[in-house]
């Protein structure tokens, strides 16, 4: 599985919108930085046919066992992010890997 990093995204609006680097960086990071204070502040981010991202919160595990001791713990509640893409990501992702092309 390839992996797709911060900089690949710079290079895109750097070739697509003909952004100096620098610029192309400061963009992509702007655009992290507020989807994640969005959702660190409970925040549900919606991108049209693209996906939603929601935090939702853990339930409390009181009878939790650690693996290699067996001993009992206790896992408190927490946050986490959830995806669920949206209906144009939904049907591309659908499709056979031989119909989409290049990976």
């Amino acid at each position: 599985m390839k992996t797709t990093k911060k900089a690949d995204f710079v290079a895109v609006l750097t070739r697509d919108l003909k952004m100096t680097g620098i610029l192309a960086h400061r963009a992509v990071d702007a655009f992290v930085s507020s989807l994640s204070d969005a959702l660190m502040r409970g925040h549900r981010i919606e991108i049209r046919d693209f996906g939603v991202w929601t935090v939702k919160t853990t339930r409390p595990k009181p009878g939790a066992r650690n693996p290699r001791t067996g001993e009992r713990i206790f896992v408190p509640a927490r946050r986490k992010v959830a995806f669920k893409p949206g209906r144009i990501l939904k049907q591309a992702l659908s499709q056979p890997l031989e119909n989409r092309g290049a990976q």
